[in-house]
């Protein structure tokens, strides 16, 4: 008799290896497949200059202006509370840990004050829109508002927009020093480089205070 139960032993174990052989090739075929979608924009596209700030910002009075607490662009729908950033060890921008908020850089002019004080936010990632996704669409005129711990608010008009490639970012003149007092608006946009999870380009918009 148990000449005849090996053979259906080795036949039910032979069925195992192949249903086991079956579910790791589905399970292979799903991360290989996996593996070759293209990354999604996440907090690593970060809207910020590829290397160190070169041209210092211009100093301003801390008594004279108050601290920017939030931003309002009507236009595109921006409403939101800015945190405050400073420099990474190699010399580049912070930017925000989320795409919900904007972040004002505190190394440059309290906006409102003479010099270019500079804003950043995501222009998205994998869940969806950033606080700054319609930011290229501005254009001349558009009205640009920062209010102030204070309790004032100081509004800029766009004087234009610009693409720039991150690695020819025009460092000098997005921070560099101004005669009066403006306002840039940073995040990233372009091509979305699917190998990288980043985008090629930085969208800057240029305001300048309404007298």
């Amino acid at each position: 008799m148990a000449l005849f139960r090996r053979p259906a032993a080795i036949i039910v174990a032979a069925g195992l290896v192949v249903i086991v052989a079956g579910t790791l090739g589905l399970l292979l075929t799903r991360h290989s497949v996996a593996a070759v979608l293209p990354p999604k924009p996440g907090v690593g596209a970060l809207p910020a200059p590829t290397g160190p700030i070169v041209a210092p910002p211009q100093s301003s009075d801390p008594v004279a202006v108050a601290s920017p607490v939030s931003l309002t662009i009507p236009l595109i729908g921006v409403k939101t509370r800015l945190i405050t950033l400073g420099l990474q060890s190699n010399g580049t921008l912070q930017v925000p840990s989320t795409v919900t908020v904007a972040g004002w850089y505190t190394g440059s002019p309290r906006p409102g004050a003479i010099g270019s004080a500079i804003i950043v936010g995501h222009v998205d990632n994998y869940r969806g829109d950033g606080i700054f996704f319609r930011l290229d669409t501005l254009s001349r005129g558009d009205k640009v508002y920062v209010q102030r711990a204070d309790g004032t608010t100081v509004m800029f008009l766009v004087t234009r927009v610009q693409k720039y490639l991150k690695n020819e970012f025009p460092t000098a003149a997005v921070y560099g020093p101004t005669p009066d007092a403006e306002l840039r608006l940073i995040t990233c946009g372009g091509t979305f480089d699917s190998t990288t999870g980043h985008y090629l380009s930085n969208i800057v918009v240029y305001a300048t205070e309404a007298s």
